[in-house]
């Protein structure tokens, strides 16, 4: 509060100045309603904050003030002397009140109902008795010129101290009257202002256009990139009077970025401010008790991320308390309290900000989610049936989904989360979404400190430097030839690398942005892979040469490239030339590693994969028991999965594990194919688990361990063998058979395939 207050000083105490010379334009050309309107809107303001803050006696006197002006620019009155020395003596009497306020923290015992009688006879157009008059102006006639040194305008003015000045009722109306003898008063009156406010807030702040302020950060940013521009000669002068004043010029540049970046932050408070009311009056329409908490109010952020997070940030906290947080009745039959909580969280991490919004309502039904993508044709049934959870969740930012049964002035109309998505991604953030059922959901926004200066990785490629923004990039890569020839695959003719046992789609920088037409399909050398991630999902960039890590000055591109969806915008790098700064999510669109297709070709291509034909097949390699390898189609394979083996359960006397909110039965390969039987798996050894999927049903096949993923043409070479094996091909110059995956499954429960799966079959 003491900040609120803090501000409320230093912009009214500015208003008032403008206000006097306001009053004294208006008296000169009464019909000017621009200077009527400013004024009006100068008093409405102060009115309103006033009685935010709790200072009844200010906001009393503005409220009267303000129905007198509101008359005159109703046209129903007209400025005149009287009018005009009572409105000054309202912003004497404002400008004590807010010096009183700052030394003491309250407007003060000071008498005003003299001043308000006048201005409500003024307002209702009826004349002011002479008495009502001289006694108005109380902080001018306080300081009497036989007594310079009274302290201050506390004492309400004794009404015998009116008949003293009889003869000069217009001196006393206020301190612009143009009579010379209230100079001397209202100079006093204004000394003594200024000594209350020695030091005050209005001296230590500063007001400056964000214009100017930009202006400021973009000379600086041109600093910075001259200070690069010097240090790029360090390696090749030994001077040592030219490396120390390089150096000084270094420290002196990163205090001063730091600074005037400093001017542009402001607490994440500021945006937080009007989300209380938006959840009382929503709480309020929805039928709801819910209350929120905020913590890290004075995280600070750039002026312009402030400014881009506000509406994702409203859009969010309606969804909340709309969708999230339930009635009270059905909270209580839930074992919940009536009221609910939506809790917000701000901090620093990483280079980044995080905000967390969480509420303990519901939580998101995943399954629902899939239903109402379905219904809304967002996606298809076949892919609705293999995704996880946390897929699920992430179709609220689909455009156009709402799972709101009927439209209302609050949600239904599918227009919300896709916005708060595209918003949060177009100053470099992310958003993620967690949620378990019954117990609320989680939200979490990661967003970069500034958009002028950042951090970047600088990489080479077709002879073309570019930048990437640093809160994209996961690790960096090098293979050298031989490793680039063995662990870059193809599978549907899309390379991927296998990074620690997950399989990275690879985009090449050059192919991409057609810097080299033929683009490497194979790696013949080293490669340098850039791990990015974009929206959640990581792929690795192929570029000719990593060269290092620079703070980098963000320059917008011009229009003609704006539609570009690669790049995100321009630096100058240290040698004066310019380089473009790659637009991660943008690349990983234009390479399609982030569509649905993409995600589709990947782990789809025949549903029933029972029937092998001798072409190129992209088949999952594994071993069931000793010497035993074995091969299934990967368009087949819905996930594969570790499990520890003490997690196992039973069920009806089967196999079954607990598998992302469901029970999922087990079947033992081994148990079902003529190869040797594997051996028995110790508590602590992991389980190798292929998840196979048919018809929003799961079933996990336990192997003994999984080898590689291949592409190549095979010939089966012996034909239905039987016992869960339908032949035998050479892959890789060995005997492996294949799999009959629907045989080993119906072996182990017939009833998978038919038309009523019993519950512990169920996905």
């Amino acid at each position: 509060m003491d900040e609120i207050v803090k501000e409320f000083l230093v912009e009214n105490y500015e208003n008032l100045d403008r206000l006097d010379s306001d009053l004294v334009n208006l008296e000169k050309d009464p019909h000017s309603k621009e200077t009527l309107g400013s004024i009006f809107r100068t008093i409405h303001t102060l009115k309103g904050t006033s009685g935010f803050l709790g200072f009844g006696k200010l906001e009393a006197v503005a409220h009267v003030g303000e129905n007198l002006l509101s008359k005159m620019r109703d046209g129903i009155l007209t400025i005149n002397p009287e009018i005009a020395s009572a409105l000054l003596a309202t912003v004497d009497a404002v400008r004590s009140m807010l010096s009183q306020i700052e030394a003491t923290g309250d407007p003060g015992n000071q008498d005003y109902s003299r001043l308000i009688e006048q201005l409500t006879l003024l307002n209702d157009g009826q004349p002011v008795p002479a008495a009502v008059s001289a006694a108005v102006p109380t902080p001018v006639v306080a300081v009497a010129p036989a007594a310079p040194v009274v302290v201050a305008p506390e004492p309400a003015v004794p009404v015998a101290l009116a008949p003293t000045i009889p003869t000069a009722p217009v001196v006393v109306e206020g301190p612009a009257a143009p009579s010379p003898v209230s100079l001397p008063d209202a100079g006093a009156a204004a000394v003594e202002a200024g000594e209350h406010r020695t030091g005050g807030v209005s001296d230590s702040t500063i007001r400056v256009d964000v214009v100017l302020l930009d202006k400021l950060m973009n000379l600086v940013g041109e600093l910075v990139l001259a200070r690069n521009q010097v240090l790029q000669f360090n390696g090749q002068y030994t001077d040592t009077a030219f490396l120390a004043t390089s150096q000084r010029l270094n420290l002196i540049t990163t205090e001063l970025q730091g600074s005037v970046m400093k001017t542009r932050m402001q607490p994440i408070g500021n945006v937080w401010g009007k989300l209380p009311r938006v959840v009382r009056d929503l709480a309020t329409a929805c039928g709801k008790e819910v209350r929120i908490e905020m913590a890290g109010k004075e995280t600070e952020l750039d002026k312009t991320i402030i400014e881009a997070i506000k509406d994702p940030l409203t859009h969010i906290v309606r969804n909340s308390v709309d969708h999230g947080i339930e009635p009270p009745q059905v909270r209580l039959e839930r074992g919940k309290s009536a009221e609910g909580c939506l809790n917000m969280r701000a901090y620093h991490e990483g280079g980044q900000v995080i905000i967390e919004i969480v509420d303990d309502g519901g939580g998101i039904d995943s399954e629902r989610v899939k239903q109402k993508a379905l219904q809304r044709g967002l996606i298809t049934p076949e892919h609705a049936a293999r995704m996880s959870d946390h897929e699920a969740l992430h179709l609220i930012f689909l455009p156009g989904f709402s799972t709101a049964e009927k439209i209302t002035n609050v949600s239904g109309r599918g227009v919300g989360m896709d916005v708060v998505k595209t918003n949060i991604e177009k100053i470099g953030g992310t958003v993620d979404l967690q949620s378990q059922a019954g117990a609320g959901t989680t939200l979490k926004i990661k967003i970069p400190l500034t958009l002028a200066i950042i951090p970047a990785l600088i990489v080479t490629s077709g002879g073309d430097r570019f930048a990437i923004p640093q809160v994209s990039l996961l690790e960096l890569v090098r293979l050298d030839a031989e490793q680039a020839a063995k662990q870059i695959e193809f599978i549907h003719g899309v390379p991927v690398y296998r990074l620690r046992g997950q399989l990275l789609p690879l985009a090449y920088l050059n192919r991409e942005l057609k810097l080299d037409e033929g683009g490497a399909t194979a790696a013949a050398e080293s490669v340098s892979i850039v791990i990015l991630q974009a929206d959640g999902h990581p792929f690795g960039l192929v570029v000719d040469e990593i060269n290092d890590t620079e703070e980098i000055v963000v320059k917008p591109l011009g229009k003609q490239l704006k539609g570009v969806t690669s790049f995100a915008g321009a630096t100058i790098m240290g040698d004066g030339r310019v380089a473009l700064i790659l637009d991660v999510l943008g690349l990983a669109q234009r390479a399609s590693i982030i569509t649905e297709e993409r995600n589709r070709t990947l782990s789809e291509s025949a549903a029933h994969g029972r029937k092998v034909v001798d072409s190129r097949q992209t088949l999952l390699l594994f071993e069931v028991g000793a010497g035993s390898r074995m091969a299934i189609p990967l368009s087949v394979v819905a996930r594969l999965e570790e499990f520890a083996s003490s997690s196992v359960e039973y069920s009806g006397g089967k196999e079954v594990i607990r598998y992302r909110g469901q029970i999922m039965p087990l079947i033992r390969v081994s148990a079902h194919v003529i190869a040797a039987a594997g051996k028995p798996l110790a508590d602590d050894e992991p389980m190798q688990v292929v998840v196979y999927s048919e018809q929003g049903r799961s079933v996990g096949l336990v192997v003994g361990q999984i080898k590689d993923i291949v592409q190549e043409t095979i010939s089966v070479k012996r034909h239905a063998l039987g016992n869960g094996i339908f032949g035998s091909v050479v892959i890789q110059d060995r005997v492996t058979d294949l799999l009959d995956v629907k045989a080993v499954i119906r072996a182990a429960d017939p009833s998978f395939y038919g038309d009523k799966a019993p519950a512990l079959a169920a996905a």
